[in-house]
């Protein structure tokens, strides 16, 4: 099998937390080894090299959704954090109330991985680009993450709660929101 030349660039991160290679597809449309600081360089490349047909897939995925779903501007951002500050507490809030469920702290970021996480101590974070989208989303996603404060994996019992609070929804709004990606 005959080798083509790669398309896109690799770098190269040594870390001392990593215990295991790990691979990113950055924003940038690079792709981003981190390795453990003992792992020898030439080893993780052709680890990459072994998952080129994965890699090559993640970045054309990544470019269609650019295509279509360009990056918002410096001002369009700003406009939308402001939205947000003042939107997503008070929904998150509103979804406590409703469910039941506590939390600690809630904080607004400029998130482009996930839509929410809540620590152990109950702290949930939500994505500034939450404000975006439609409030029935918005309001999954706020339950989905209060539900960590009793559950914190994925667990069927975790599933079950998320299914209860949706009213029987929870699948369905979660293939709802698969279709936006934070940007």
């Amino acid at each position: 099998m005959e080798s083509t030349p790669a398309t896109y660039t690799i770098e190269v991160v040594r870390s001392r937390k990593a215990r295991r290679i790990s691979l990113r597809i950055t924003r940038e449309g690079g792709v981003r080894l981190t390795i453990p600081w003992w792992q020898p360089k030439g080893q993780a490349l052709r680890w990459a090299e072994e998952r080129r047909e994965w890699i090559e897939g993640a970045l054309a995925r990544q470019r269609a959704r650019l295509a279509t779903n360009p990056p918002l501007s410096d001002e369009e951002v700003e406009a939308l954090r402001r939205v947000a500050k003042d939107k997503l507490p008070r929904m998150l809030e509103e979804a406590a109330r409703r469910t039941g469920l506590k939390y600690n702290k809630v904080s607004v970021r400029k998130t482009h991985s996930r839509w929410g996480s809540c620590t152990r101590e109950g702290n949930i974070s939500l994505s500034l680009y939450l404000a975006a989208l439609p409030d029935e989303l918005i309001d999954y996603v706020c339950v989905h993450e209060l539900c960590h404060t009793i559950h914190h994996n994925h667990s069927a019992a975790f599933h079950a709660l998320v299914d209860f609070h949706l009213a029987g929804r929870e699948k369905e709004l979660a293939r709802s929101l698969r279709a936006y990606t934070p940007r």
